[in-house]
């Protein structure tokens, strides 16, 4: 099997490694999956799991999009590829974004050199205090994702 095709065939996960729902959470603050979505992962097929990875990229852009805006989308994913942060190929930059600061944003001084621009309204927030407000805002959002329907695991 060639290397492209190992790596397509490889179930590719939104888990950050900072899953929350062990501690009570109903929606991880890591991923933003619920329960049920973490437990179920594996047992979903690859276009059910590539539509939720979608949907959580949406989510994710529609919530950094109120805080940022990516000036130089060629200048964050050299960083995070300088900083060895984990991003996948098609994920919006605004995704990305979120990961940044996750991982970086006690050491981020200016978030320019990352080829992030604040909007006004968080101006003045440090890279840390960004990050807890965008997080807080995804915690909001993300049950809204969710559709109504249960998740079928493919058998």
């Amino acid at each position: 099997m060639a290397a492209n095709e190992s790596k397509e065939k490889r179930i590719q996960s939104p888990c950050v490694g900072l899953c929350s729902t062990t501690v009570g959470d109903r929606v991880c603050r890591g991923c933003q999956r619920t329960e049920d979505e973490i437990r179920d992962w594996f047992a979903l097929d690859a276009e059910a799991r590539s539509a939720r990875m979608q949907a959580l990229d949406a989510l994710r852009v529609r919530v950094a999009s109120r805080f940022l805006r990516v000036e130089d989308p060629e200048c964050l994913e050299a960083q995070l590829i300088r900083h060895r942060i984990r991003f996948r190929s098609e994920q919006p930059s605004l995704s990305r974004a979120i990961e940044l600061l996750r991982v970086g944003r006690t050491r981020i001084q200016d978030l320019s050199r990352y080829g992030l621009q604040r909007h006004a309204s968080v101006a003045r927030l440090a890279p840390d205090a960004l990050y807890a407000a965008l997080q807080e805002a995804l915690m909001q959002e993300a049950p809204r994702r969710l559709t109504t329907a249960p998740i079928e695991p493919s058998v």
